[in-house]
């Protein structure tokens, strides 16, 4: 009996001491860079959980956001919440989110969306080689592009962001309205 009691109180001081981390993690930021120099994104097809495929240039006439993440990433767990809400936002618009994971399986990513407390509804696709990660010339995650509607990397941001912020959306609304 001591010992169940124990393992049950290790297991409460556990969990509030990551509760105390994630309180002490810093606001995440929301500036993106500037492409210095805008070029054509690399084109990918990838599939889904579901091995449905998507190609990058099915949406060309919309403001595209390429995110590069992994479920080990702290960050890129994070930044989650905020792209689903900019997701629901927007997706009726010219725009669409397209979360790429790192080499990783199926199973493993969904049992992290099954624990994020957030239900991801944009698509989740599987860069099990990370071939568009190299092509996009990732060096840490989360990485993220901004592609406008004529297939264009405009902005990047390493690092995780809030994605829903004003800030953001005011620069997506703006890509949005420019003319293909």
């Amino acid at each position: 009996m001591p010992y169940k009691l124990i393992s049950i109180l290790l297991f409460f001081m556990l969990v509030f001491s990551a509760l105390a981390d994630e309180r002490k993690q810093p606001k995440l930021g929301h500036q993106l860079t500037a492409v210095s120099q805008s070029q054509p994104a690399p084109d990918f097809t990838l599939q889904d959980m579901d091995a449905k495929k998507y190609n990058l240039k099915d949406y060309r006439g919309k403001v595209v956001l390429i995110n590069f993440w992994a479920t080990w990433c702290p960050p890129c767990r994070r930044e989650m919440p905020s792209l689903e809400r900019l997701h629901q936002k927007l997706k009726d618009k010219d725009f669409v989110v397209l979360a790429l994971n790192q080499m990783e399986d199926g199973d493993r990513v969904f049992t992290f969306t099954g624990d994020l407390g957030t239900d991801l509804t944009f698509p989740i696709l599987f860069d099990k080689d990370s071939s568009v990660s190299r092509a996009y010339d990732v060096m840490g995650l989360p990485t993220t592009y901004l592609i406008d509607k004529k297939g264009n990397m405009r902005f990047r941001a390493i690092g995780g962001r809030e994605f829903d912020h004003p800030e953001v959306e005011k620069l997506i609304q703006e890509l949005m309205r420019e003319q293909v």
